[in-house]
């Protein structure tokens, strides 16, 4: 695994040692941890289309950029999300928008398109700067005391209140924000989807029953969105996200999702714009602790571009530095490692026969290190997007919100949210990582620390 960088050397943040197909297998069912990093070859990084390891169901990677685009956008409607998905969400999201399919899928999203406008991200700019102050004010009382604090589970709360503040107008209360985070903990390590074993040995359609700690988790945080959701089916009228999808009607009938249904919908909403969040914005922290230069450049970007008043929404799309800073590490830590589909019926990708049955599995993570498609993949290096390096990029070849119809409608909240946070937060605080060179990234549902990042936040000099 790559560690701290050596002087004078580029830096490549933490990520798992490649090994052969069979000794991957090994190495992934002997550690028996979930993680599926585990399982990718080292050839894995350098081919376009070819068969993942041995499993019953027969996996096929597929990084080309002209198939993946076939796979994930589906014109042909015969590669829906992965049944191993979708059982592993159903406790959690039932039915949503994120894992059904076909016109079940399209009623929805046409239900729900409204409320997604109202995610504008000048609309929802304050609620980010008001759960900023929050963190900010937290984070300087660490600072002061000098108190070690997990850094993934600051993210996890910071986002959580911001995308509650965003849906349901209010901020997300700290024990429930530390209930949602150990449940989603215990969800993303035991869910069935990341037994590997039955990964390898069950075959398509298997229905895997949920381990009680997960059905557990997966009702803590449902009875909490619950709890929010029925302020809201009172009298008192909000304009936000959550009473536009309680007053979504489908046009067929007429008829508006029942409370479990506003549950499951609301959950995306909430997980999506809290999880995966805190998932690449732990990286983000982690990186720019251990790499105090960029730290440098960012502040100089924000003072230039804001001087020593606050940072304004108009300030955001002059932030290109500190954007690039976080479009960099989407790259190489993408929230959803993993996009599996399934085959509904036989059909040939690319040269490559395949079954009904077979997972079909995009894999950004892979994409997004292929050394086909990135100059030095493995390293860190924002200035990669900048225009003058515009032609180094590869079409299709970065994916971190998905491609197709079901793209990732908050991108755009995602990466304000993400800019205005990295530069308010380090403009004044020093970040120190404790054990850095010991980190290392694993995925399950999203790409997180193995482990927890103790953290210790100072005044800037």
């Amino acid at each position: 695994m790559d560690g701290l960088p050596r002087h004078g050397a580029p830096y490549r943040p933490p990520r798992p040692n490649p090994l052969s197909a069979v000794i991957a297998l090994i190495r992934a069912a002997f550690r028996g941890d979930g993680d599926l990093l585990s399982l990718l070859p080292a050839n894995a990084y350098r081919m376009k289309i070819g068969w993942l390891g041995y499993s019953r169901r027969s996996i096929l990677l597929v990084n080309d950029p002209v198939e993946l685009r076939r796979v994930l956008s589906d014109p042909e409607g015969i590669f829906p999300k992965s049944d191993l998905m979708v059982e592993a969400l159903g406790p959690l999201i039932g039915d949503s928008i994120f894992v059904s399919s076909g016109a079940t899928w399209r009623r929805q999203r046409a239900m729900i398109d409204p409320a997604f406008s109202m995610m504008r991200v000048n609309r929802a700019f304050p609620a980010m700067d008001a759960g900023i102050d929050g963190a900010e004010e937290t984070l300087s009382a660490h600072a002061a005391q000098g108190t070690p604090f997990s850094l993934d589970l600051a993210m996890s709360h910071l986002t959580a209140d911001i995308i509650c503040r965003t849906v349901f107008s209010v901020g997300l209360e700290t024990e429930a924000a530390h209930d949602v985070f150990d449940a989603f903990t215990v969800f993303e390590r035991s869910v069935a989807q990341v037994e590997i074993r039955r990964l390898i040995l069950d075959p398509a359609w298997t229905k895997v029953p949920q381990p009680e700690a997960v059905l557990a988790a997966c009702a803590l945080i449902r009875k909490h969105l619950a709890a929010l959701l029925d302020t809201h089916l009172a009298d008192t009228p909000f304009d936000d996200i959550a009473s536009a999808v309680i007053a979504a009607r489908d046009s067929a009938e007429q008829k508006a999702f029942t409370r479990e249904e506003l549950i499951d919908q609301l959950g995306v909403l909430f997980l999506a714009g809290h999880e995966t969040s805190a998932s690449v914005l732990t990286w983000v922290f982690y990186i720019l602790a251990t790499q105090p230069h960029l730290v440098a450049r960012l502040r100089a970007e924000v003072q230039a571009v804001c001087g020593d008043g606050p940072i304004a929404f108009e300030h955001i799309r002059a932030l290109t530095f500190t954007r690039n800073v976080f479009r960099e590490t989407l790259r190489l830590y993408p929230p959803i490692t993993f996009l599996p589909r399934v085959a509904l019926e036989a059909t040939t990708i690319g040269t490559h026969r395949v079954k009904r049955g077979a997972m079909i599995m995009v894999a950004p993570w892979v994409v997004h290190r292929h050394k086909a498609y990135w100059r030095d993949p493995h390293a860190f290096d924002p200035d990669r997007f900048t225009p003058e390096r515009e032609s180094e990029m590869t079409p299709g070849a970065y994916l971190p919100f998905g491609l197709g119809p079901r793209v990732c409608a908050g991108a755009a909240f995602a990466t304000t949210e993400a800019v205005l946070l990295i530069a308010r937060l380090f403009r004044r605080l020093d970040f120190h990582v404790q054990d850095a060179g010991k980190v290392r990234p694993a995925a399950r549902l999203t790409t997180r620390p193995t482990e927890q990042i103790a953290c210790r936040v100072t005044r800037a000099a």
